[in-house]
Formats: C-alpha cells, structure tokens, sequence
C-alpha cells in the first residue's frame, strides 16, 4: 500500500451540501474505501488555500486515479494528490541509492 496526501478544496456546491450535511464528509471517505481501496489514514480541516488535507493509503496509482475522478466528476471538491514516502524509508532509499553508485565505481 502506498500513501498519498490529498489537498482539497470545496466547490460552491460542496460548501452547501457540507453546510447542510456535515457527516457526508465521513460517508464519502466510507464510499471511497468501499469503492476503490483507498482508506482515509488521517483527516483535517484546515484554513488557507485549502480546506482539507487527507492522508490516505492505496494500493495503487490507478486506485487514487480513479477516487480522483469519481470525487471530481461530482462537483463538489477539488483535489490535488501527492504520493508520499516516510522521511525514515526516504533516508533508507537515499543511502541504498549512493551505495549502489559506489559499487558501480568501483568496477
């Protein structure tokens, strides 16, 4: 499972339908897991530039390609995605990656 941070931002109509069913934040994130495999890890309403940030796990690129999609084609959010990596597993691929480089030098 790889994890991916969603940036999203309401449309007018999603503004409404929040405004007047504030659960449906929690059954879309249901619908989406049902539907495509995507499970909501951690969820915020934030102020600024947008109006939540998500951190889901998926089992795929083609997975949140699809949810994106799906939620977009409703009208009511705008969303960008960016797949993110641990800063630990980050460290571990930088490491893994200079000593490969070095091995293939020394050849």
């Amino acid at each position: 499972m790889s994890i991916y941070i969603l940036l999203s931002r309401l449309t007018d109509e999603g503004r409404t339908t929040i405004k007047e069913r504030p659960e449906r934040i929690k059954e879309v994130n249901r619908e989406i897991e049902e539907m495509f495999g995507v499970r909501v890890l951690e969820q915020y309403a934030v102020m600024g530039d947008y109006d939540f940030v998500n951190i889901v796990e998926a089992p795929d690129n083609i997975s949140i390609f699809k949810m994106s999609v799906e939620l977009g084609s409703r009208g009511t959010v705008k969303i960008v995605t960016m797949p993110a990596i641990g800063v630990d597993e980050f460290i571990e691929q930088l490491k893994r990656k200079k000593t490969k480089r070095r091995s293939k030098k020394a050849r």
